[in-house]
């Protein structure tokens, strides 16, 4: 398996809206015992979601963590949320890994994107 940190870094690509999209930004908890292997499922689960389109992850050195979910559409987005294993990890991450969160879910009606060559 490759070292996430040698894969390139690029951001979702922008998508013809309209889409939705998911920010999720937290505060964690000092203890994170399976915080690592809880989220790596959450990732394998949210891909197989018709209507998953792709995730962003930002961390600052401060802790303040910023995780972008794109769906293509509101049914995409509440199948996500409605999961077993999801609303598990839900309820773990309330009880366990979070000091604080929020969740802004969003229409996206405008979006472009640039690369350079």
């Amino acid at each position: 398996m490759s070292d996430p940190s040698e894969a390139p870094v690029t951001p979702v690509e922008a998508y013809e809206p309209p889409y939705y999209v998911a920010v999720f930004t937290t505060v964690r908890t000092q203890d994170q015992s399976g915080y690592s292997e809880t989220n790596a499922r959450m990732e394998e689960l949210v891909k197989a979601i018709p209507g998953y389109l792709g995730m962003d992850h930002a961390q600052t050195p401060g802790g303040l963590g910023i995780t972008v979910g794109y769906f293509r559409d509101a049914e995409a987005l509440t199948e996500w949320r409605s999961h077993a294993e999801h609303r598990a990890a839900q309820k773990r991450g309330r009880a366990e890994w979070y000091e604080a969160y929020t969740l802004h879910v969003s229409k996206v009606e405008r979006s472009h994107g640039f690369s350079r060559p």
